[in-house]
C-alpha cells in the first residue's frame, strides 16, 4: 500500500500560532493558566494541554485570576471584555487573518453598513465576527438565505475565513448581479484554499482518502 501524505496537512499560520502562545504561557504569565473555550478544534491538541495543566473555560466566570488566552478563532468583543473584567490577564491568541475580517466588519459597520457574513452560524469564528457586526449582522450560509436578506442601502459580504472557495464564488457572482453596490471581500484564508486544490488534485490519484 502506498500512502501519500499531503503537503498542506498539518496546522495552518493561525493555529500553529495559537499553540505556541499557551504553550509559551506556563512561567511566563500569572497563573492559572486557561484558554476561553477549546483553543482549537483538535483533540490531541487540547489532551496535552490539559496534561499540562491548561484548562479551558466554558463560561466567564464573576471573578477570576491567572491568565485567559483567547482562542485562534476569536470571541466577540464583549466576551474579552468580560474576561478582563473578572480580573484575567487576556492574551489574543485570535488568528491574525480572523482579526482582518474583525476588523472589516467593525470598520464597516460603524459606518452604518450591514455585514453579511458568510457561514456557519455555530461555529466560532461566525460568532465572534458576528460580534463586531452588532446588530448590523446578518449569518448566511446558503444563497437562498442570501437573496432572503432585505436589499439594504450599504452593505459588506465577507466569508468565514476557512469558507468553501467555490461556493464563496458564486456568492460572489450573485452579488455582482443582484446587488452590485455591495463591497465582497476576499476573506477566505490562503490556507483553506491551497488545502482545497490539494485534495481535489490527490482526489484523482488515489483510491481513498483520510481526513483527520
Amino acid at each position: 500500500m502506498k500512502i501519500i501524505i499531503a503537503k498542506t496537512a498539518g496546522f495552518c499560520m493561525g493555529v500553529r500560532r495559537a499553540v505556541d502562545m499557551v504553550l509559551e504561557a506556563p512561567g511566563n504569565q500569572p497563573g492559572p493558566i486557561n484558554t476561553y473555550g477549546p483553543l482549537i478544534h483538535n483533540p490531541q491538541v487540547l489532551a496535552l494541554l490539559k496534561e499540562k495543566g491548561i484548562n479551558s473555560l466554558d463560561a466567564i466566570p464573576r471573578e477570576g485570576t491567572g491568565t485567559t488566552l483567547i482562542r485562534a478563532h476569536g470571541v466577540p468583543p464583549e466576551a474579552q471584555m468580560g474576561l478582563e473584567n473578572a480580573g484575567f490577564k487576556v492574551i489574543n491568541a485570535t488568528c491574525p487573518r480572523v482579526i482582518r475580517v474583525q476588523t472589516i466588519i467593525r470598520k464597516h459597520t460603524e459606518k452604518g453598513y450591514a455585514a453579511i457574513i458568510i457561514g456557519d452560524s455555530d461555529h466560532p469564528e461566525v460568532i465572534g465576527l458576528k460580534g463586531y457586526a452588532a446588530s448590523h449582522g446578518h449569518v448566511v450560509n446558503n444563497l437562498a438565505e442570501l437573496a432572503a436578506l432585505p436589499p439594504f442601502d450599504q452593505a459588506i459580504i465577507v466569508a468565514q475565513t476557512t469558507q468553501n472557495t467555490e461556493f464563496y464564488n458564486s456568492v460572489k457572482q450573485w452579488a455582482a448581479e443582484q446587488r452590485p453596490h455591495y463591497k465582497v471581500y476576499d476573506t477566505i484564508c490562503d490556507s483553506t484554499s491551497k488545502r482545497e486544490a490539494e485534495i481535489t488534485e490527490l482526489a484523482s490519484r488515489v483510491e481513498s482518502q483520510i481526513v483527520s
